[in-house]
């Protein structure tokens, strides 16, 4: 359904052809714009699991690991 663009345009490039639209056209675009993604989805239809964010005690723990070889 969507084609990579060769090149990514900017908002500059953008702008014109978003104000060239028609009312209706607009309306469609920012509805477009708005509508969550499949990933977000299915994200959203399930309610995150403990083990998706960390619990650890002290979160900055895993910063000082595997660091001991280059003091």
């Amino acid at each position: 359904m969507y084609r990579k663009m060769a090149t990514p345009l900017t908002a500059e490039e953008i702008l014109p052809l978003v104000a060239a639209l028609s009312a209706q056209e607009r309306a469609r675009f920012l509805r477009l714009l708005s509508a969550p993604t499949p990933a977000n989805e299915a994200y959203a239809a399930r309610a995150p699991s403990d083990s998706e964010f960390s619990s650890d005690d002290d979160i900055l723990s895993w910063d000082a690991e595997g660091w001991e070889a280059f003091s």
